[in-house]
């Protein structure tokens, strides 16, 4: 989250929109109606011509402006799969130093907050300001040494969702003196959600992977200490690092970045064994040349049981760790997502409903949904657009397709 390590800081970009920006001081309650209908319409117009997922926060932050007034924002894509966040990420008009927002993230995972983004993620609205939610913000551990010190006075939190997976984190802050954001604007930025994170999903249905990574085929393994600092690495952990999106960076005494997603993922991994889980997180990343990455982390035991080192071992994402991405990304329900796992792996109709406990007619009728919602009129054409075309062939050799039997 620090503007300082190469992020695209709209602020510092645009000085002179930042300067209408902290005159523009009423809150959009106040705007008639019709101006409300008409600057929300175009900000989801414009959506709908983004090209990346860069390009759509870039749409979405300058528009918000127009219709909830803000001082600084952060968006930042999350893992539908997982809620953990990754990348890319944007920030607009906000700084803070590197070991600051580790730490909030951090935080993020083991803390039970005001409006976490977790809580939001499965609550009736995915969008709340702290000062609307409580009534003395000193009850928000995050508000006393994060937002306070930073110089703000209020947050207004969102999560981009369909159902309950999150897509992006929205966060908007206003600085001391200014008016504390009200529960219609938090109602306003919640109706955002559907056509925000429709077209995170569409873009990444459309933007198809380089056919060469930077980082190779060969995994990038690097160790972290119980304070998550990096402690060694192996010869490919460097191109890794450099194919990953450049954006959130913590210096290492390596004199190599690490993105502050991978230390949260580490962080999460090791949370995990702290509480009685496995010790294992991951995260999917889109690289900066379009192919999916992912960071598994590992976080091992020390003898006397107690967590110690983490590993993290960065390679590009399979296609069994990819397709609840992609499946998500065309609306596909959990049951069609399992329907559509075993087609993957060349069962039929009856095959399908033997292993899921269903009718065939069920079974078909789920087929003919999923057909409909990827758009393609086989089930051939259904694995090569879900896996092919967004993976790559060699992950897929011997992949046999049945017929619709």
């Amino acid at each position: 989250m620090a503007g300082s390590f190469g992020l695209t800081v709209a602020g510092v970009r645009n000085p002179e929109r930042m300067t209408a920006q902290m005159t523009a001081v009423l809150p959009p309650a106040v705007l008639p109606p019709a101006v409300v209908r008409r600057r929300r319409a175009e900000l989801v117009r414009r959506l709908s011509e983004a090209g990346s997922v860069t390009d759509v926060f870039e749409v979405a932050s300058r528009r918000l402006h127009d219709l909830v007034a803000h001082d600084a924002a952060a968006w930042l894509m999350a893992d539908p799969a997982t809620g953990l966040p990754g990348a890319p990420s944007l920030l607009d008009g906000f700084t803070a130093p590197a070991a600051v927002c580790t730490e909030h993230w951090n935080r993020e995972f083991v803390e039970n907050d005001v409006n976490g983004f977790r809580q939001l993620a499965r609550a009736d609205s995915p969008a709340a300001a702290l000062r609307a939610t409580v009534v003395d913000p000193e009850r928000s551990s995050r508000y006393r040494w994060f937002v306070r010190p930073l110089g703000f006075a209020d947050e207004l939190r969102a999560v981009m969702r369909a159902g309950e997976r999150p897509w992006a984190m929205v966060t908007l802050w206003r600085r001391e003196g200014r008016p504390a954001f009200s529960a219609a604007e938090a109602e306003l930025v919640a109706g955002l959600s559907v056509p925000l994170t429709g077209a995170l999903q569409r873009c990444v249905r459309e933007d198809h992977p380089a056919d060469v990574a930077g980082g190779g085929d060969r995994p990038g393994l690097l160790m972290f200490d119980e304070q998550d600092r990096l402690v060694s690495v192996n010869e490919h952990a460097a191109a890794w690092l450099d194919e990953l999106p450049q954006q959130e960076l913590v210096p290492t005494s390596f004199g190599l970045p690490v993105p502050v997603w991978l230390l949260v993922t580490a962080a999460r991994a090791r949370g995990s064994l702290l509480t009685g889980g496995d010790g294992i997180a991951r995260t999917r990343v889109r690289s900066r040349r379009g192919r999916w990455l992912v960071g598994h982390a590992t976080t091992t035991r020390g003898p006397d049981g107690s967590p110690a080192g983490t590993a993290v071992v960065v390679e590009p994402a399979g296609p069994a760790v990819m397709a609840p991405v992609i499946a998500e990304a065309y609306g596909l329900t959990e049951r069609e997502q399992e329907i559509t796992a075993q087609i993957a792996r060349g069962a039929g109709t009856n095959e399908i409903a033997n292993a899921l406990f269903l009718s065939p007619h069920t079974v078909r009728d789920h087929v003919k949904s999923i057909l409909s919602k990827v758009g393609v009129r086989s089930r051939g054409e259904l694995v090569a657009t879900l896996y092919l075309d967004h993976l790559e062939p060699a992950h897929f050799a011997g992949l046999r397709v049945s017929g619709d039997g």
